[in-house]
């Protein structure tokens, strides 16, 4: 369920950054940086390179977003 104002995609992580940030690449070939939603934290669901995931975003910034659902 995405917040007022934004909008949800689903990608696929290409690359695994510190401080639980992501490279994913979503459709139309963009790679945006995302971090990690705290529900996920706090229920220590890992996410890897190739893993598809899905992805919040804003209006306001379309190069950062935050993971919110691991595909299985």
């Amino acid at each position: 369920m995405a917040h007022q104002g934004s909008f949800e995609v689903d990608g696929v992580v290409k690359e695994s950054l510190p401080n639980t940030l992501f490279r994913v690449e979503i459709p139309g070939g963009e790679i945006i940086i995302c971090h990690l939603s705290g529900k996920m934290r706090m229920n220590f669901i890992k996410i890897l390179p190739g893993d598809k995931v899905r992805v919040e975003m804003t209006a306001y910034d379309k190069t950062k977003g935050r993971i919110v659902y691991r595909h299985k």
